[in-house]
């Protein structure tokens, strides 16, 4: 039972109440009851805004079903004329060009790979913060990137011959990006610095540089003998350590122990998808991992290899410029924060008229707050050089709630005391009528939109709810190669482009799931550099490692004076939903994708309901590990809702099918001591919660709201911790 604190006419959670006044609001300048004051007034003056907007979510909504009611044959130029006419689609802007000020590099200006974590997870975040600079070594060690024939196994002891490959593999990648003048780094014995050049000893003993000399920026050691080469290559940073005592480096002719690559430039802290934040105790620990990272005073016990340490903030490198000069490098990652969306609201704070606050409000007062911390110079490090803020804003619909959240964040502002425009916005293209409004949507913000990205699973999740009406949807491995697809990709890079992104924001892609599968990311994820985005998802550091050798291979910006020349893609691909229409399927297709849905949905509802888990690897049906989070369960929960809606497949087949797939997922994790199997006994599992709330997401998806999953999961979640703790 949380304790609620009487302050400005709210209602407060003591828990959170306290956190803010003694230990977020010291050292910031702002007083605590103007502060709270403010607060107040804040919501009071943003709340019915924002609910005007959910209201209108729920009217187009409406009309739009009523309308494939009474258009049950698909007619693309009628549906467009329709979206037209109730203001669903906008008449879009003329161009312009964005102009957003105080952008930090690692946005503007550079292009890698940039990873997304639980905020509340501390050990996550502190990976992910200090993920700037990966291991390549280690990253090829360890993944199946380098095969493991002819001797060349992963084994817990140091395996040479693998070692070999992966040395062979470094001086390769080094050869793409440093080129030598002559000869290749396979050659190499020695490294020098003469005369604040490069200077590398070949085989033959011939002496060679880098074919273009600039590349080579920095040292770390002696001159003669240094302990470490620094480089630059696409504006990434690379490093070459060397130490011929060290295990590695004795068994490498010129010492080489490792080549370390600037590797996540950015990570989004998340407060959202993949956190399960129902009470004012969750938020105060999502809540406190960011100040902490903004103090730089976050810290982690861990245990690796039955070795206890403490996991901190990396330092910054510190190398010898060629020029005698110190170079100082940043050693972590940008760090946005995303913020939850529009929808739901907290029991943390209640308002002057009794009503939950919306959380998307809390969110963008609080997190602002804390990094009031990085601002001011208050902590250990600096997270933005540019003294920006900045807020991913996930779930927006169309360009009216992205003029609200430019609202909200100009109110943050003002409670701050901070100059406009210091809360930069990162637009989540992930929603269908933001998909199709993105130039309306990024006009609303372009004096502070630093960020667009595309996120197939909330944008097919919210596909299916928008048309749930419209038809039967394929199977959503066939989803994925629908025009309307192809569409949604390019459309989000030509218009970036087309609004001035290149050099002033980040135009970013989604994530790759399998964690373990490493070969076919470096097969597949090229794309997304070739595409013209300068960021995308990843779900590791190791991951963000080997991803970074994708943009030394491609030059994004370079790519990116291309693509603005071409034709934007079509918005009717755009607004063509991914129906069934005349594709027969077998009653064993029906059965093998209800099978893998629910699957999925259960073996993710399970850790949210009974462990407080947001994200985390979870095997599919056929035992491969995919990083799950709530836009994997909004896709496949609408997914069966809508087969279920136009009878595809039954109610009493879907509910066989959760019976038959619990006990698939309760074997899957027999071997994980914090797991709460769901199937003791028939009538428990009747009763179980999470099995209650993996139904509802699907039985009740229909009527759920743009068929979110927050609703269901946080009523059961709250349940669960009302019983269990």
């Amino acid at each position: 039972m949380s304790i609620m604190v009487q302050h400005s006419g709210l209602s407060v959670d003591k828990a959170l109440f306290e956190f803010v006044n003694q230990q977020v609001l010291p050292g910031t300048g702002i007083q605590q009851l103007p502060f709270w004051d403010g607060f107040a007034d804040l919501i009071d003056s943003l709340s019915p805004t924002n609910r005007e907007l959910l209201s209108k979510r729920a009217n187009l909504q409406k009309e739009i079903d009523e309308y494939h009611r009474e258009n049950p044959v698909w007619d693309s130029h009628k549906y467009r004329t329709f979206l037209q006419d109730i203001g669903y689609l906008v008449t879009p802007p003329k161009k312009f060009s964005i102009d957003t000020e105080n952008v930090d590099p690692e946005i503007a200006l550079m292009a890698g790979p940039q990873l997304v974590v639980p905020v509340n997870n501390a050990r996550f975040a502190l990976n992910a913060a200090n993920a700037r600079w990966g291991s390549l070594y280690d990253a090829l060690y360890g993944t199946d990137v380098l095969s493991q024939d002819e001797g060349a196994e992963k084994t817990p002891e140091y395996n040479p011959v693998r070692g070999f490959k992966v040395m062979a593999f470094a001086r390769q990648f080094l050869d793409s990006a440093l080129p030598l003048s002559n000869g290749s780094h396979i050659e190499s014995t020695n490294y020098a610095v003469l005369n604040g050049q490069l200077m590398v000893t070949l085989n033959d003993s011939q002496h060679v540089t880098l074919q273009a000399p600039e590349q080579f920026i920095g040292y770390q050691g002696q001159a003669q003998n240094p302990s470490s080469l620094l480089f630059k290559h696409h504006d990434l940073h690379i490093e070459v350590q060397i130490d011929c005592h060290d295990p590695v480096g004795q068994s490498d002719k010129a010492g080489i122990k490792d080549v370390v690559l600037e590797s996540a430039l950015t990570t989004i802290m998340d407060c959202e998808d993949s956190v399960a934040a129902v009470d004012a105790q969750d938020k105060v620990t999502v809540y406190s991992n960011w100040l902490g990272l903004m103090k730089g005073t976050l810290t982690e016990e861990v245990s690796k290899q039955g070795r206890l340490f403490t996991r901190q903030l990396n330092d910054d490198k510190r190398f010898i410029a060629v020029t005698g000069e110190q170079i100082t490098l940043k050693g972590r990652s940008m760090m946005f924060v995303r913020n939850v969306g529009h929808l739901m609201t907290t029991p943390a704070i209640v308002d002057r008229h009794g009503q939950a606050i919306f959380e998307g409000i809390l969110d963008a007062v609080i997190t602002s707050l804390c990094a009031l911390h990085d601002l001011k110079g208050l902590g250990r490090y600096n997270n933005s050089a540019a003294k920006s803020i900045n807020i991913v804003k996930p779930k927006m619909h169309g360009p009216e709630e992205v003029a609200f959240t430019a609202q909200l964040f100009s109110s943050v502002e003002a409670l701050l005391s901070l100059p406009c425009n210091t809360i930069k916005m990162g637009i989540m293209d992930e929603e269908r009528r933001t998909s199709v409004n993105l130039a309306a949507c990024i006009e609303q913000a372009k004096s502070r939109v630093v960020f667009i990205n595309t996120g197939f699973l909330d944008r097919t999740g919210d596909e299916i709810h928008t048309s749930m009406l419209a038809g039967p949807v394929l199977p959503k491995s066939r989803i994925k190669s629908q025009p309307w697809i192809s569409a949604y990709e390019d459309r989000n890079v030509d218009i970036g482009l087309n609004c001035g992104f290149s050099g002033k924001a980040q135009i970013g892609k989604g994530m790759w799931p399998m964690p373990d599968n490493m070969a076919l990311m470096m097969e597949q994820k090229l794309a997304h550099p070739n595409s013209g985005a300068n960021t995308a998802w990843v779900p590791s550091p190791t991951a963000a490692t080997l991803h970074a050798m994708h943009y030394h291979k491609v030059n994004v910006f370079d790519v990116q004076q291309q693509i603005v020349k071409r034709e934007e893609a079509a918005l009717g691909e755009l607004l063509t939903p991914p129906l069934l229409h005349d594709v027969q399927l077998s009653k064993e297709d029906i059965q093998a994708e209800l099978d893998n849905n629910a699957q999925g949905i259960l073996g993710y509802v399970v850790r949210w309901i009974d462990q407080g888990v947001g994200c985390s690897k979870v095997p599919d049906i056929n035992h491969v590990g995919l990083m799950e989070d709530r836009a994997t369960l909004r896709i496949s929960s609408q997914h069966i809702t809508n087969w279920l809606v136009h009878g595809v497949c039954s109610p009493e087949q879907v509910h066989s099918t959760f019976l038959k797939m619990a006990e698939v997922v309760d074997g899957q994790n027999q071997d994980d001591p914090n797991y709460k199997p769901m199937i003791t006994s028939k009538a428990e599992l009747q009763t179980n919660l999470a099995f209650q709330a993996a139904l509802a997401l699907v039985f009740e998806g229909a009527e759920q709201p743009n068929g979110y999953t927050e609703p269901l999961l946080h009523e059961f979640r709250l349940k669960f911790k009302q019983q269990y703790q």
